[in-house]
């Protein structure tokens, strides 16, 4: 099983796909709480050079609610982190299968959820 859904943009820059996924995030319910700009952090911490690469950390709140309310360590996995890293030629948007990451946990509802966000992400993912 993958664990991510994934899509590459050739021939876009970096800062048009990061707006356009949040965007595309903000229209299936998600909003952006954490980011991380792994480029500055590698060059400020271990003075090494690296592409851009970023990660978001979205979360739906409803979503976020109905899992923590079935599982309270849920939280420990939140939330739904989304990579923007550069590549050859172009931009890859990479976001969490939160099916994939729940797995650990023996919870049938929870399961179902997980695929309720999964299905919200990959139409955010399909929309940038």
């Amino acid at each position: 099983m993958t664990y991510t859904i994934n899509r590459t943009f050739k021939g876009e820059s970096f800062e048009d796909i990061d707006a356009r996924t949040r965007a595309a995030l903000a229209d299936s319910g998600f909003g952006v709480l954490t980011e991380i700009d792994v480029q500055a952090t590698m060059k400020k911490k271990l003075d090494a050079e690296m592409r851009p690469y970023r990660i978001l950390g979205a979360c739906n709140p409803k979503m976020a609610f109905e899992a923590i309310s079935m599982e309270p360590r849920v939280g420990a996995m939140l939330p739904c982190n989304v990579i923007l890293r550069e590549v050859d030629g172009g931009v890859e948007v990479s976001a969490i299968d939160p099916v994939a990451s729940m797995q650990a946990i023996d919870n049938d509802a929870l399961t179902d959820v997980a695929g309720q966000v999964r299905d919200l992400l990959a139409k955010a993912v399909e929309a940038i």
